[in-house]
């Protein structure tokens, strides 16, 4: 039976010596090396910027609201019959060139 090693990347940074004193001291009151304590905080911080960008969150009212809406979706209006024209001709226009409307 083999053990798989996870591979590891390094980081590094260059602080002024006051910001070191205070990680270091977080470090220590966490019990935690000041890398593991850069590492946990650092962690902690890009998952909630990655929630906050890629979660989208509603208040039941809201929530409710939008389920109606795709149970029942409205009549297009004129705008959105003006847009499906212009998508619809940019769609013929671009017909033969490289770029492709399809992912």
């Amino acid at each position: 039976m083999g053990t798989t090693i996870a591979k590891q990347d390094r980081i590094g940074a260059r602080v002024p010596h006051e910001v070191y004193e205070t990680l270091c001291r977080a470090a220590e009151l966490t019990g935690a090396t000041v890398n593991q304590f850069l590492v946990q905080a650092a962690l902690k911080e890009a998952q909630a910027v990655i929630e906050r960008e890629e979660v989208i969150r509603l208040s039941p009212r809201d929530w409710s609201w939008l389920l109606d809406l795709m149970e029942k979706p409205p009549k297009p209006n004129a705008r959105l019959k003006a847009a499906l024209k212009r998508y619809q001709k940019a769609r013929q226009d671009d017909a033969g060139t490289t770029f492709s409307w399809e992912p």
